[in-house]
């Protein structure tokens, strides 16, 4: 057996790389991740250096299990992950759950850009050792984004509702599509017109052509009202159009670079309507391997990249063949090379076909539709960037409409053409595809596909004055590809982030797409004002992209990961202890507490487990902490300092005016600021000196101490009393006389179910129950089930509608042991 190992995280991949490889080695896949930060928990110490508390990923047990099972039978384990962060650190991870402590196996690391023989090969001639700054890099991104996810979520859960997640990048990108929905919204569209003519040549070829009106009187032609364009439009009528002049300038246009990540998603998107995620799912395809007869071929190399660079054997080839199929014109003297960003790796390549000789045509039947049509954008990008540009005829011509008689003003109109002089790079892309990338830029759209032979001097004959009125328009919405560009130039996100962060937006439905635009939700727009409000600094391009660059520099060595977090943390906390608990205006503080020393008699302290209430001791230390001039008095705080002020209003004359004055005059009539109901007095009263179990017991005296110090009960505390009177009723002398002083209404009353309690009594002469039946880390056991529902009942006198439910099953499961059966009860029979 082979006692080399090597692992990958796909099966198509690791069947790519067997093939290459051969015999000697087993090559396994990791099926991605195998450790990660858990699921429920933040799974993060930051007070022990934001140490990482990895567990592993469950669905991946029986693969590790098989991991190891190979390793312990190989001498030498290559770990061959993607050339990336999380291609690092899945490496690292795997050699951390390999490595049995005993050096008895060497681990080494092997990368390539592209899935071919010759590469493979190479790579493993040239093994390496795990970069750990690049793992770090890894490491300090993915606690980065837990902390962000773990911490902000919740803000979501409470101000709107449960399930909603915020991300360090994520809610930035929602950020930028909301912004844009904001200045489409407040965008006042004006009025402009564009005047024209309809014209043809008074001798052959008479194919009539458009010229535009560009200068009136030498200046630009603004034309901003309907009446200005009927004035000029009158002012033309009668003249003569000559023309004026014909300049022909040849203009140069160079191929775009090769596709790297980014610019791959949004031609794919433009071109294809492709989403983000699915571009990458094809290209993975791509790369990890298609079988063309002869087993599996990587036909791209990495398609999760930033760099531009090209190696030098595939520039080579490249040019060979441009040299061979379109001849030496086409091929420039040196290879083009194209300036990469600044933050780019450049130890990876561009996305390129691994073998240009692999044409698109000659796949055709090889690939699937959707793969071929990726397959041939890269392909012809890669080949048209190794090309001459292409050289272009731009003619335009200048025509005048000649004054005469009174009419002094000067007309200037424009026409112009343009026609390709050499195709160059074009010859593989084709000029439909150039026109709807220049459709897509805003250029072009005023030439013609073509213009008569004019010459200068020439008379033309007005067929139809032209007027056109139109709107200013405002910013258009983004779409996938041009919400994917405005991350990449402002720095936020990388390659591998771009479709998982379009596909997030998506998936928690903050985003629609509508015919290929983005527009956030009313869900989307709610959660962005929030985060927006609370945590603008954290939610804010500048700083966003700002963290990337820390990363980078984590990777290139110059950072401290750990520091770096540090420094992030302590931001961080800053912002979060505003959203848990804003400060409140220190004025109004000030205000509010200048009337509390008018306060002689305080409510006495109140003892709950093993905190003591105390309204004095409260008012005392929020004064101290303000002349103390260190951490603000928070709203939280100010709002219970105001509450305590109503419930001494009778102590305090100026009161009402001082509230009124700080916009909290409403605060005098809040439920919470009024004294107890003399209902739940009395109900306190009574429960007092009935026989409760412990636990009523210790509820009811809870309530009985905050009553006594005139603070009301709230509307779910009075609801659990008068549950607790029902629940006793038995035990209340002449209850049915005090219903109406103890304010019981129909809705309390009506709670009892005497139903329950003929089936309860029916199951009590069950005598063999079933055996406890135990489901994942549940115990399903039906004698302690129906012990459980008798108790509650006895309390309460009624069941919720889920747990009458289980009752009528669980009857229906002993109905025959049942000594008296519940009469007219409609349950299912089971065995």
């Amino acid at each position: 057996m082979a006692t080399k190992m090597v692992i990958v995280e796909s099966p198509a991949k690791a069947k790519t790389i067997n093939k290459i490889l051969g015999k000697d080695f087993v090559v396994k896949s990791s099926m991605g991740h195998i450790r990660d930060l858990p699921i429920k928990n933040l799974g993060v110490d930051i007070k022990d250096s934001f140490r990482p508390k990895y567990v592993l990923v469950k669905s991946r047990q029986k693969v590790i299990d098989e991991l190891k099972k190979t390793a312990a039978k190989c001498d030498c384990i290559y770990l061959a992950p993607d050339p990336d962060r999380e291609g690092e650190a899945i490496a690292w991870h795997l050699k951390t759950i390999l490595d049995d402590g005993k050096n008895s196996k060497q681990f080494l690391r092997v990368q390539y850009n592209e899935i071919t023989p010759v590469a493979v090969r190479k790579a493993f001639e040239h093994p390496g050792e795990i970069d750990l700054k690049r793992v770090d890099a890894q490491q300090a991104r993915r606690i980065l984004d837990r902390i962000v996810g773990y911490m902000v979520s919740p803000v979501l859960w409470r101000r709107i509702r449960r399930g909603l997640s915020a991300g360090r990048v994520q809610s930035v990108a929602l950020r930028l599509v909301c912004e844009r929905e904001q200045e489409i919204k407040k965008f006042i569209p004006e009025e402009y017109w564009l005047l024209g003519a309809k014209v043809k040549k008074l001798v052959e070829p008479l194919d009539p052509f458009r010229i535009k009106l560009v200068k009136i009187d030498g200046e630009k032609a603004d034309v901003r009202s309907g009446e200005h364009a009927e004035n000029i439009k009158k002012d033309l009528d009668g003249r003569s159009l000559k023309v004026a002049e014909i300049a022909v300038k040849e203009v140069s246009k160079r191929s775009g670079p090769p596709f790297i990540t980014s610019s791959l998603q949004q031609a794919a998107s433009s071109n294809f309507g492709f989403e983000p995620k699915r571009t990458m799912s094809i290209a993975q395809k791509l790369y990890e391997g298609v079988d063309l007869g002869d087993g599996p071929v990587g036909l791209i190399t990495y398609m999760r990249t930033d760099s531009f660079f090209i190696a030098q054997d595939a520039l080579q080839s490249c040019r060979s063949f441009i040299g061979q199929t379109f001849g030496a014109e086409y091929l420039p003297e040196k290879p083009n090379y194209f300036k990469s960003r600044g933050s780019a790796q450049e130890a990876h390549e561009a996305i390129r076909p691994t073998n240009v000789m692999y044409t698109p045509d000659s796949l055709a039947h090889r690939l699937d539709p959707a793969e071929l049509k990726l397959y041939r954008l890269i392909w012809q990008r890669f080949v048209a960037s190794q090309m001459v540009p292409a050289r272009i005829d731009q003619k335009t011509v200048k025509v005048e409409a000649l004054p005469y008689g009174e009419k002094k003003t000067t007309y200037v109109f424009h026409a112009s053409a343009s026609q390709i002089k050499f195709p160059g790079y074009m010859k593989v892309t084709g000029t439909d595809i150039e026109k709807q990338v220049e459709k897509q830029n805003g250029e072009g759209d005023e030439d013609l596909d073509h213009l008569p032979p004019l010459v200068e001097g020439e008379t033309l004959e007005c067929l139809e004055w032209l007027m056109d009125r139109k709107e200013t328009q405002p910013p258009p919405r983004y779409s996938e590809a041009s919400l994917i560009k405005a991350l990449e130039e402002d720095g936020v996100g990388r390659p591998s982030t771009y479709a998982s962060i379009i596909s997030t937006l998506h998936n928690r439905k903050y985003v629609i797409r509508e015919k290929r635009s983005l527009s956030p939700t009313e869900l989307g727009i709610s959660v962005n004002d929030l985060l927006v409000t609370n945590l603008g600094e954290l939610f804010n391009v500048e700083f966003t992209a700002l963290m990337e660059k820390s990363l980078d520099k984590i990777e290139e060595g110059t950072v401290e990961w750990t520091g770096m977090l540090g420094d992030f943390y302590r931001q961080f906390e800053v912002w979060m202890l505003k959203v848990k608990d804003p400060p409140a205006d220190q004025q109004i503080v000030g205000q509010v507490l200048a009337v509390m020393p008018n306060i002689t008699e305080w409510a006495p302290e109140v003892k709950r487990g093993k905190r003591t209430y105390s309204d004095k001791a409260f008012v005392d230390s929020v004064r101290k902490q303000l002349e103390e001039g260190g951490r603000e008095i928070s709203a939280r705080q100010l709002t219970a300092l105001v509450r305590i002020a109503c419930r001494y209003k009778e102590q305090i004359p100026d009161l009402e005016k001082v509230l009124s004055n700080v916009g909290q005059a409403e605060m005098l009539t809040a439920p919470e600021t009024q004294p107890p109901r003399e209902s739940t007095l009395k109900k306190l009263q009574v429960l007092m000196g009935l026989d409760l179990d412990e636990s009523a017991k210790k509820f009811v005296e809870s309530l009985h101490s905050q009553a006594s110090t005139g603070r009301r009960l709230s509307d779910r505390q009075v609801n659990a009393l008068n549950r607790i009177v029902m629940s006793h009723a038995a035990q209340i002398e002449n209850f049915e006389s005090l219903k109406g002083t103890l304010e019981m209404g129909e809705s309390e009353q009506q709670q009892a179910d005497p139903e329950c309690g003929q089936i309860l009594r029916a199951l009590s002469s069950v005598e063999t129950w079933k055996s406890p039946v135990t489901r994942g880390r549940r115990v399903f056991d039906d004698k302690l089930f129906y012990m459980s529902l008798s108790q509650h009942y006895a309390r309460k006198k009624f069941l919720s509608i889920r747990q009458k439910a289980a009752l009528k099953k669980m009857y229906g499961k002993y109905l025959d042991q049942v000594k008296e059966p519940v009469p007219v009860l409609d349950v299912p029979v089971q065995s």
